[in-house]
C-alpha cells in the first residue's frame, strides 16, 4: 500500500492527541464530581448519625434521670413488699412451731420429748438398764429411739442457742450409740442359739431380719467347711465370700444394713468445721497462715514441715479444680471423671497393698493387742478421705463385720448346758496370727497383704444412681469415709448390683457425685394459675419437674420407677429437698458446689434479688434461661420472661430478654436466636431500678390482679427452690 494511503487510513481508526487530552480532562471532572458527591454524602451520612447519636443520648440521658428521679421511690416499695411478705412467713413460722409444740406436749404417748431434757435422759437411761434382747422388741425400740433423733435433727436444723445445740448433738450421739448396742446384743442373742437352727444341707446358720429401718444378716460357721465360703442372701440382695482361712474359723458373718446414717453426719460436721478454718486462714497474713498449719499439723499428730502442709494444701485445690466440670462438654468430663476416681480406689484397694501401707483387717472396735503387722489401715494423707460436700452416701450404712462365735449349748443327760460370758459379740480379728502364713502373702514390693473379702450388694430400690456407684467404707479412727483397701469394683446396671473386695471388714456405703446433674442445661418456671407454677430444670443427665401450689411442691419425673413412692406426693419444699437427695436426685446447691461444678459467677447479692422478684411476679410471669446470661459478665444476668396467663407452654416468639444489674434493669431490643449480644434498649421501654417495675408495665391488669393476690406462703415457697438450685448461677 503506498505511505499516503497508510497515512489516511491510521488517521481515520485513530485517536489525536488532543482527543486524548479533552477525554482525560472529562475523566477527571467526572471523578471529582463523584469524589465530592461521595464526600457529601458521607459528610450527610456523618451529620445524620452524629445528629442520631445526639438524640439517642440525650433520650438516654432522659430516661437515666427520669430512672434516677423515681430509684427511690420503686427500691422503697420493693422493700416494703419485700418485708411485709417475710413478716408474714416469719408470723405463720412461729405459729406453726407453737402449734407443733402444743401438739407434741399433748400427745400423751408416753415418748419422752426431745427437747426436754430430762425427758430423754430418763428415755436412755431406761432403755440402757433394760435387759430385753428379742430381736422383734428390740427394732420397735429401735424404731422409736430413730424417732426421737430424727426430732433432734430438726431441732438442730432449726438454729438452738449454742448451749443447746450443744446439748442436743451429745444427746443425738448418745441414742445413735445405744441403737447400734441394743441391735449388738438382739444379734448376740440370736447367735447363742445358731446351732439349733442350722441348715440342714449346709450345717450352717443363716437368717435374714427385716424391721422397718433396719435389715439384719448372719451366717454362723458352724461346719466349717472351705467348701461353704460363700453365701448370698437373696431375699435382701446382699451376699460375701470369704477367704479359706476364715472358711475353717469358728465365726458368723454379719452383714447389718441401715437406712438411715449416723456415720456421715459426723464426718460432714468435722469437713466444713476444717473448710471454715482453712477458708480464715487463707485470709491470714502468711506468717498467720503458716502458724495455724503448725497448730493444725500439731493437734491432728501429722508429720513434716510448714513447707510441706503448704504443698499438701495447695494440691488438695488444685486436685478439687480439676474436678469442675464444664457445661459445653458435660458428658465427657462425667465419663473422665468417674474413670480416674475408680482407677484411683483400684490401684490403691489391690490385694496387694503398697509397701508403705500398714496391713490389718478389723479397725479400732478390736479387742486385745496385735502385733504392728495387723495395725489398722489408716493413710495420713487425705487423698483418700470422701469430701462430703462433692459426694453423697446413698441408701444408708452397710455394717460388714466378723465375730467369734459365741459358745452354743450342749445338751448333757437332759440338761441344755451353755458357757455364759459377759464380754459382747467379739471382733474375730482378721487376719490372724494362728492363720496369718495363709491369710496375708507378700506383694512384688515385698510388703504383705490379706486376702480380700467379697461383697455383693444389691442397690436399695427406693435410690436412683445416675451414674455407677462408687463405693467407700468407714475409718472409725479418723471417722471419716475413705476409698482405700477396695478393689475389683463391679456394678451390674441390669441386676442392679455391686460386687467389690476389701482386704478387712468394714463399714461401708454407696457414694454418688452430688453434682452429677450439674451444671444445668436449661431452665423454666411458668404459671399455672393463681398461687400455682410449674419449675422446669434440665439437668446434665436427667430432667426433673415441681409443681409448686401455695407452700407445697410435687415432684414429676419420667423414666423413674424407683421414685414411684415420691413421685406425685405433696410436701413441703424443706422436706422435698431432703427426699430427694435422700433418693439420689438433688438439684440442689452448697456454698461449696462452685468448687466442684464450672459455672457462671454472678454477683450472690444480684442474684438473690432477682429471684424475690422473680418469686413476688411468679403467679402471671414466665422466666426461663438464655444462652447469653454467660457472656454478660458477673455484675449483670441476662433471663427471658413474658407474661403467660394460661396453665401452657410459652410460644416461641412470647419470650422478652432482659439485662438485669444492680443499679438498673431493662429489656433488650435483641432476641434469644440473635448471632451477638447487644445491650440496646428496646423500643418504647424505659430503665428502672428494680425487676418488678420494669416488667409491671407490660403486664395486663388480669395479670396484675394476679400478682397483687399471690399469697406469701406460695412466694415464699418459689424464692426457697429459686435460691436453692441457683439456676441463674448454675445452668
Amino acid at each position: 500500500m503506498p505511505p499516503k494511503e497508510r497515512k489516511s487510513a491510521k488517521k481515520a481508526g485513530g485517536i489525536s492527541k488532543a482527543e486524548k487530552e479533552r477525554l482525560q480532562r472529562e475523566a477527571d471532572e467526572q471523578k471529582l464530581r463523584e469524589e465530592e458527591e461521595a464526600r457529601l454524602i458521607a459528610e450527610r451520612e456523618e451529620n445524620e448519625r452524629l445528629e442520631r447519636e445526639r438524640i439517642e443520648q440525650e433520650k438516654q440521658q432522659l430516661l437515666e434521670l427520669k430512672d434516677k428521679e423515681r430509684r427511690e421511690d420503686e427500691l422503697n416499695e420493693l422493700r416494703h413488699i419485700l418485708d411485709e411478705n417475710h413478716a408474714a412467713v416469719i408470723s405463720w413460722e412461729s405459729d406453726c412451731k407453737e402449734k407443733a409444740k402444743w401438739a407434741r406436749y399433748m400427745r400423751c404417748d408416753g415418748t419422752p420429748d426431745p427437747s426436754v431434757q430430762s425427758e430423754i435422759n430418763s428415755f436412755i437411761s431406761l432403755w440402757q438398764e433394760d435387759s430385753e434382747t428379742q430381736i422383734q422388741q428390740i427394732l420397735e425400740n429401735c424404731d422409736l429411739a430413730l424417732q426421737l433423733t430424727d426430732e433432734l435433727d430438726f431441732l438442730l436444723s432449726d438454729g438452738p442457742e449454742p448451749c443447746a445445740a450443744e446439748q442436743y448433738r451429745e444427746t443425738l450421739l448418745t441414742s445413735q450409740n445405744l441403737i447400734h448396742c441394743k441391735l449388738n446384743k438382739a444379734t448376740e442373742e440370736i447367735l447363742k442359739c445358731a446351732k439349733s437352727n442350722s441348715d440342714i444341707e449346709t450345717g450352717n446358720m443363716q437368717t435374714v431380719v427385716q424391721g422397718t429401718n433396719v435389715t439384719l444378716c448372719l451366717w454362723a460357721n458352724l461346719n466349717k467347711n472351705p467348701r461353704f465360703k460363700s453365701f448370698q442372701f437373696q431375699e435382701v440382695g446382699l451376699g460375701f465370700e470369704l477367704p479359706k482361712p476364715l472358711a475353717v474359723s469358728d465365726i458368723v458373718v454379719q452383714i447389718l444394713h441401715t437406712r438411715y446414717d449416723h456415720l456421715s453426719q459426723r464426718s460432714e460436721r468435722k469437713q466444713i468445721e476444717k473448710k471454715k478454718q482453712s477458708m480464715m486462714g487463707d485470709a491470714c497474713t502468711p506468717s498467720a497462715s503458716t502458724e495455724s498449719s503448725t497448730a493444725e499439723q500439731n493437734e491432728d499428730n501429722m508429720e513434716g514441715d510448714e513447707g510441706a502442709s503448704t504443698e499438701q494444701v495447695e494440691e488438695e485445690r488444685r486436685s478439687v479444680r480439676s474436678d469442675s466440670k464444664s457445661a459445653t462438654s458435660v458428658k465427657s468430663l462425667k465419663e473422665g471423671r468417674k474413670s480416674s476416681s475408680i482407677k484411683l480406689v483400684g490401684e490403691e484397694g489391690q490385694m496387694e497393698t503398697p509397701a508403705e501401707e500398714p496391713i490389718t483387717a478389723v479397725g479400732s472396735d478390736q479387742n486385745g493387742s496385735l502385733p504392728s503387722l495387723h495395725d489398722p489401715v489408716i493413710d495420713n494423707g487425705e487423698m483418700h478421705i470422701v469430701d462430703l460436700q462433692q459426694y453423697t452416701p446413698l441408701g444408708g450404712v452397710f455394717y460388714f463385720d466378723v465375730f467369734h462365735l459365741p459358745p452354743q449349748s450342749n445338751t448333757v443327760n437332759g440338761w441344755e448346758m451353755r458357757q455364759l460370758l459377759d464380754t459382747g459379740l467379739q471382733i474375730f480379728p482378721y487376719p490372724t496370727e494362728q492363720c496369718s502364713s495363709a491369710s496375708i502373702r507378700p506383694d512384688e514390693n515385698g510388703a504383705v497383704a490379706s486376702l480380700p473379702v467379697g461383697v455383693t450388694v444389691a442397690v436399695p430400690d427406693s435410690i436412683m444412681f445416675l451414674e455407677e456407684p462408687q463405693v467407700a467404707r468407714w475409718d472409725s479412727d479418723g471417722q471419716n469415709w475413705r476409698t482405700d483397701c477396695i478393689s475389683e469394683v463391679f456394678y451390674d446396671a441390669q441386676t442392679r448390683k455391686i460386687s467389690f473386695q476389701m482386704n478387712a471388714f468394714y463399714a461401708f456405703t454407696l457414694l454418688q457425685d452430688s453434682h452429677a446433674n450439674m451444671p444445668f442445661q436449661s431452665w423454666e418456671l411458668r404459671p399455672l394459675g393463681q398461687d400455682s407454677a410449674l419449675l422446669t430444670i434440665t439437668g446434665a443427665l436427667i430432667g426433673i419437674s415441681i409443681t409448686i401450689k401455695g407452700d407445697k411442691c410435687m415432684l414429676h419425673m419420667e423414666d423413674a420407677k424407683e421414685l414411684d413412692y415420691l413421685l406425685g406426693k405433696w410436701m413441703g419444699p424443706s422436706a422435698m429437698q431432703k427426699a430427694m437427695k435422700k433418693a439420689g436426685i438433688n438439684i440442689f446447691v452448697n456454698e461449696y458446689s462452685d468448687n466442684y461444678v464450672s459455672i457462671n459467677p454472678k454477683d450472690p447479692l444480684i442474684e438473690h434479688t432477682v429471684y424475690e422478684q422473680m418469686a413476688l411476679m411468679s403467679s402471671t410471669m414466665a422466666f426461663s434461661w438464655s444462652r447469653w446470661n454467660s457472656q454478660c459478665g458477673q455484675a449483670h444476668l441476662v433471663l427471658q420472661a413474658c407474661e403467660q396467663l394460661k396453665a401452657e407452654p410459652v410460644a416461641d416468639d412470647a419470650w422478652s430478654l432482659y439485662l438485669l444489674g444492680a443499679q438498673r434493669s431493662q429489656r433488650l431490643k435483641m432476641k434469644e436466636h440473635d448471632e451477638s449480644f447487644s445491650p440496646e434498649l428496646a423500643d418504647g421501654t424505659e430503665f428502672h431500678s428494680t425487676f418488678l417495675h420494669m416488667l409491671r408495665p407490660d403486664i395486663s391488669s388480669e395479670g396484675q390482679e394476679k400478682v397483687s393476690q399471690s399469697q406469701y406462703l406460695f412466694i415464699d415457697t418459689v424464692q426457697r427452690l429459686l435460691c436453692a438450685t441457683r439456676v441463674l448461677t448454675f445452668s
